[in-house]
């Protein structure tokens, strides 16, 4: 607009009339500011909407307030709440796993201090320098490690079956609860289907706008 259009008189005050004018500019601008705030705030909830049916599954709750946690725990968490015999298994097992470290330790230390010993043996039997003692010390030092290794031969292959055992337990409980957390996912999916509609509608607005830019010279 020719804003030249308000000049009434050639006098530097400004005209009332203009005052008025720019008064109803603001305040016409204004609303529309508002309006097309709210209109785009509906038009996000809309999108929202139709993105994801907002039906509930039986794991829904806890994928609400999902965040990086590791999904199968989060959802077999869930599952445990309301199933006494699942809560029962986990129990034992979480059971089994201290007593599996409180069992290990009670060999570990007595192991670890022999097997220093020797370590610390060889090594300064190596600083002897009569060569004759030193190889008599080496030997000597040889017969006793070798001897130990004899006795706890026993022990260090029970304590690789309790190790192997504990593997495959919790290798069979992981794929337990990947099976019992299977269904609630497909669940969950089933309840959410994913809807096209809010992403063909903003394509199509793209490829407006995009046509409407290659026009333009």
């Amino acid at each position: 607009m020719d804003v030249t259009i308000f000049r009434l008189s050639s006098t530097n005050k400004e005209n009332p009339i203009k005052k008025i004018m720019k008064k109803i500019l603001f305040a016409s601008a204004l609303i529309l500011s508002t309006l097309s705030c709210k209109e785009n705030k509906s038009r996000n909830a809309q999108v929202v909407e139709n993105a994801v049916d907002n039906s509930e599954s039986s794991v829904s709750g806890s994928l609400k307030s999902y965040r990086d946690e590791n999904m199968i725990d989060k959802i077999y968490s869930e599952l445990i709440k309301n199933d006494k015999s699942l809560k029962a298994l986990d129990d034992k097992l979480v059971k089994l796993y201290d007593e599996n470290r409180k069992v290990l330790e009670l060999y570990a230390e007595p192991l670890h201090k022999s097997e220093s010993f020797y370590l610390d043996a060889k090594s300064q039997a190596g600083t002897i320098k009569d060569s004759i003692l030193k190889q008599q010390m080496e030997k000597e030092i040889k017969i006793s490690s070798d001897q130990y290794d004899l006795k706890i031969s026993k022990v260090k292959e029970l304590m690789a079956k309790v190790n192997q055992n504990s593997d495959d337990i919790n290798n069979q409980y992981t794929a337990f609860k990947i099976r019992k957390t299977l269904p609630e996912i497909e669940k969950y999916q089933n309840a959410h289907p994913l809807k096209t509609d809010s992403l063909e509608n903003f394509i199509k607005k793209q490829n407006e706008l995009l046509n409407e830019l290659k026009k333009l010279k």
